[in-house]
């Protein structure tokens, strides 16, 4: 602008303010795809350079590269090779509202990046804003797969209540509408006014390879982490392997694709003849200054917003770019390592671990309550040296645990290995344990209906992370009133990680025969055989729901009309149409009918004998959250409480077995200290 003489016409200074404001357009191009997420696992399944599998993966990364630009749906899946267990299946899916050359541009960067974040596993996701890349030495096409991440905008909304009603209605119809798409896309998006000055915009899209039913199911199970990981939140995404959803209070996505269509304009008024005379200005072609300015100002000044805002969303977006590679990194087991707390700290925090900072006594060792120097208040276990605990048993927990972040899982701040001292530090969680407000007559009063309810759907979002949303795949195999703690808003938070087993890649099931639990809580095939699974934690979360309805132990539980146990009594009421008559009658005046009914039928369906009739975590979650889920016929369970057990007592048990079999996938077969950070 110095060169710019000091007036110009004003018809040449709008002239040159368009050619200086498309000069700044060239600016968005070719800029990196926004990276979001990667599931990168952390297994033995890998493949060795130079090997016939890379050679496959490196076909296959090509030819889908090579075809992004030729799918009208921004999808493509293709297979490298043909012999077991070197063959490579690989998809990818560009949002839906992209261009075939903006799709061509991520599945590009895509292929090279990919291999680069996560080389020499087989099987790897990789999610950006515009695109997604998956890879596998299995076959994915046409398989729902809902495992995946999920983010958040760091900013909260001011009215939440609202924010639910008018996000539900929106990924409802988006939800249906991108499940039966005619465009071949399975993709939908939507938007509706929050406020006068804010309208909430949503997306949902599936991989096209899924069916109509599929598709409306993975979205449904996307949208049930809405209240887990963006409550309140001014935007949020759930990115599974098969779908994704994903709402902001900006537009993010070109709204005339996959958009509603419009809703039918009020008529206006015909519009008044024509004159029968014309005023112009002279030398202007009939168009006057006034009009120029009029057109030319407004669009201007539209142009140079949109490359302002462009300009600062995509450097955001980089920023972002950054961060989100620097926390996977974090992830790592270096993290673990930066966790360690030498003795003499935790010495002080706990004034020499004397009695008067003693908060509980578990079965390995004693909990003292410490004071961080940055003031944060502790829970600090220190393992008896009789635990029968080793050191390497012990850092398998640490590295376990340390991988967890959930806000419904007790959450490992830091350790020590020192001689035969073995400490955990743990958040401090002042209002104990379930067990201690549900089974005390007089406590048990503080846990009316709605705070039950809130801890019921706690357990199941922070088992449902350990299923399927975090980067190991955790069996809990002790999940029981005791270890589940409280915080001081009441919410739940799922500990005791001691008896915790990491399933490998497709796995689903194992067994031992060193059966370890508590009876009342484990699941028949665990008693029996020693199969364990996520269906056998989905039994004990069964068996804690009904603790929590009616306020009593299943295994303290008799009735005299033959009911031996607690689950038999909710059977028996179930068939009988009384259900409510299991609830705790200090509930009185608090419940709400349909959500103690609902819950009641969920948890019997989750203790039904057979294994695979049980729901998922998953499932479960959703069928928590929204009613239009029809809930299927419970089988009538096996009661093993009252054969197992002569007493009353709950305790932890193992066989007379002093033998393990050996599991190959088995990575943790630590007996960890019992999580009581009271």
């Amino acid at each position: 602008m110095a060169n710019l003489p000091h007036k110009l016409p004003r018809k040449a200074f709008f002239i040159y303010l368009m050619i200086c404001l498309l000069s700044l357009i060239p600016i968005i191009e070719g800029a990196d795809p926004s990276f979001r997420f990667i599931d990168c696992p952390n297994t033995t399944n890998t493949y060795a350079p130079n090997s016939t599998y890379h050679t496959n993966l490196n076909t296959l990364l090509s030819v889908l590269s090579s075809n992004s630009n030729n799918t009208s749906t921004g999808f493509y899946n293709f297979t490298a090779g043909s012999s077991p267990p070197d063959v490579t299946y690989g998809l990818f899916l560009c949002r839906g509202d992209l261009t075939p050359a903006a799709c061509q541009d991520c599945v590009a960067y895509a292929s090279r990046d990919i291999v680069e974040q996560c080389p020499e596993s087989k099987r790897v996701t990789i999610w950006y804003d515009e695109c997604m890349l998956r890879y596998s030495n299995a076959s994915i096409f046409s398989i729902m797969d809902t495992k995946g991440g999920y983010l958040w905008n760091t900013q909260n909304v001011t009215n939440a209540t609202l924010l639910n009603e008018v996000l539900g209605k929106v990924m409802g119809d988006i939800t249906n509408r991108a499940s039966i798409d005619d465009s071949g896309k399975k993709f939908a998006t939507g938007e509706a006014n929050y406020s006068p000055l804010q309208t909430l915009y949503g997306l949902a899209q599936c991989t096209p390879d899924l069916s109509d039913s599929n598709c409306n199911i993975c979205l449904q199970n996307c949208i049930a982490f809405f209240p887990t990981c963006c409550d309140a939140k001014q935007g949020g995404r759930v990115l599974f392997q098969s779908c994704n959803v994903r709402y902001e209070m900006y537009p993010f996505y070109n709204a005339s694709v996959g958009a509603a269509p419009p809703l039918p304009s009020p008529a206006l008024p015909p519009p008044p003849p024509p004159s029968t005379t014309t005023r112009s200005s002279p030398g202007n072609g009939g168009i006057s200054s006034k009009v120029i300015i009029a057109i030319v100002v407004p669009t201007g000044v539209a142009i140079m917003l949109f490359i302002a805002g462009f300009y600062c969303r995509t450097k955001r977006a980089r920023n972002n770019n950054n961060s989100k590679r620097e926390e996977n990194v974090g992830n790592d087991i270096s993290t673990v390592q930066s966790l360690h707390y030498d003795l003499g700290t935790i010495q002080a925090v706990t004034n020499n671990f004397t009695d008067d900072n003693k908060i509980g006594e578990g079965g390995f060792g004693p909990v003292y309550k410490g004071l961080l120097p940055n003031g944060q208040e502790v829970a600090v276990k220190r393992l008896s040296r009789t635990s029968g605990q080793g050191a390497q048993e012990f850092m398998n927990e640490v590295i376990l645990v340390a991988k967890l972040q959930h806000r419904n899982l007790v959450r490992l701040l830091g350790y020590c290995l020192e001689g035969e001292e073995k400490i955990l530090i743990y958040e401090f969680v002042p209002n104990k344990s379930l067990d201690y407000y549900l089974f005390d007559p007089q406590l048990q009063t503080e846990l009316d209906w709605s705070r039950r309810h809130k801890i019921i759907g706690g357990i199941a979002r922070g088992m449902l992370y350990l299923h399927e949303d975090s980067r190991l795949t955790i069996i809990h195999r002790d999940l029981k009133a005791s270890n589940i703690l409280l915080d001081g808003n009441m919410n739940a938070k799922v500990s005791d990680f001691g008896m915790a087993r990491i399933f490998g890649v497709d796995q689903t099931q194992g067994s031992t025969s060193r059966v370890v639990g508590t009876f009342g809580y484990m699941s028949p095939e665990y008693v029996r055989h020693g199969q364990f699974s996520a269906k056998s934690d989905v039994f004990s979360f069964g068996v804690l729901v009904l603790e929590i309805i009616s306020g009593k132990k299943n295994s303290n539980f008799y009735q005299s009309d033959g009911a031996a146990d607690l689950l038999s009594y909710a059977w028996k009421l179930w068939r009988e149409g009384t259900s409510l008559d299991l609830m705790d009658p200090t509930l009185e005046g608090s419940y709400a009918r349909n959500e103690v009914t609902r819950c009641i039928h969920i948890a019997l369906l989750c203790v039904q004998d057979d294994p695979a009739a049980r729901p998922s975590m998953a499932t479960i979650v959703l069928m928590l959250n929204s009613y239009s889920i029809t809930l299927g016929i419970p089988q009538q369970p096996e009661f093993l409480g009252r054969s197992r057990t002569g007493s009353h007592n709950v305790k932890s048990v193992e066989s007379d077995q002093s033998s393990s079999k050996s599991i190959q996938w088995s990575v943790n077969e630590a007996s960890i200290t019992e999580l009581d950070p009271r």
